[in-house]
């Protein structure tokens, strides 16, 4: 009898999970560095792919800017692999590729080429050669807010997309279009693309408007939607200027409390998606 080894186990690739939504402010890097960080309390091994220009994802986690040598910029570019722009994090078991300016001009460098909707694909695909991301059991993709060719690259690589939307007056606004899009990365790039869920954010229970649009939400999107509600919450939002996730910020409060919720909510949602695909 032959026992298994490294050599003839083959790697399970990490779920990977686009977090979009073309319009901005609606806690989408919020969602990223707290669901990550959420993720790795109770034991899974997550990367945070920043692939926001704006960096805010990275500067969230505590990475400042002159310590980021390699991004997801070099990344996309083709000049690194993704283990070699990792960077460690102060969370155990949290690690990000971070993001820099020149992000914003990589479509430009890739837009002639043949495979430039697939280079963030490609870039996951190689971590399983890679022996210090081996272990990973989740890839989150914090997405630019527009739906350009970084985002379609985020979802090419991607085996399902998180949506966070605003319990604001325009919530449902461009959503639509943004299920479109996903719609036709599905027929043209990436076959196994899927909504993994859409998570309310910033709700406000003293505002009558914030009822009416999770209702409305409900309503229209019926199951997509995540049971668990992130609340509009003062320590989410000071957690950031400190380096930290809310969750090392200030665990007990109701932002941080909320998204422990919402980590053990995807975590169900992924087992139901991998089980209908079996």
């Amino acid at each position: 009898m032959i026992e298994a080894t490294s050599a003839t186990v083959p790697r399970r690739r990490p779920r990977v999970i686009a977090l979009a939504n073309q319009k901005g402010g609606v806690g989408k890097t919020t969602t990223a560095i707290n669901l990550g960080t959420a993720l790795a309390a109770i034991g899974e091994k997550v990367l945070i792919v920043d692939l926001d220009p704006q960096g805010n994802a990275s500067t969230g986690l505590g990475v400042d800017r002159r310590s980021r040598k390699s991004s997801t910029y070099d990344v996309l570019c083709g000049d690194v692999g993704l283990g070699q722009a990792l960077q460690q994090t102060s969370v155990p078991g949290l690690s990000l590729a971070p993001s820099t300016l020149d992000l914003l001009g990589v479509e430009l460098e890739i837009a002639s080429a043949k495979d430039r909707a697939h280079r963030l694909k490609t870039a996951i695909d190689e971590l399983a050669d890679d022996q210090r991301c081996q272990d990973l059991t989740y890839v989150l993709i914090d997405c630019p807010p527009s739906l350009s060719l970084i985002t379609i690259n985020a979802m090419t690589a991607a085996d399902a997309v998180l949506v966070p939307l605003q319990c604001e007056f325009f919530a449902l606004e461009g959503l639509s279009q943004l299920l479109k899009t996903v719609e036709q990365v599905r027929a043209g790039l990436n076959p196994r693309l899927t909504i993994q869920g859409v998570v309310l954010t910033m709700f406000d229970p003293r505002n009558n408007l914030s009822g009416q649009v999770m209702a409305d939400v409900r309503d229209f999107l019926g199951d997509k939607v995540y049971e668990t509600v992130i609340p509009r919450n003062v320590r989410i939002s000071e957690a950031p200027s400190y380096g930290k996730p809310a969750l090392l910020y200030d665990l007990r409060c109701s932002g941080s409390q909320a998204y422990l919720k919402l980590a053990s909510e995807v975590i169900k949602r992924e087992r139901n998606l991998l089980a209908a695909a079996a």
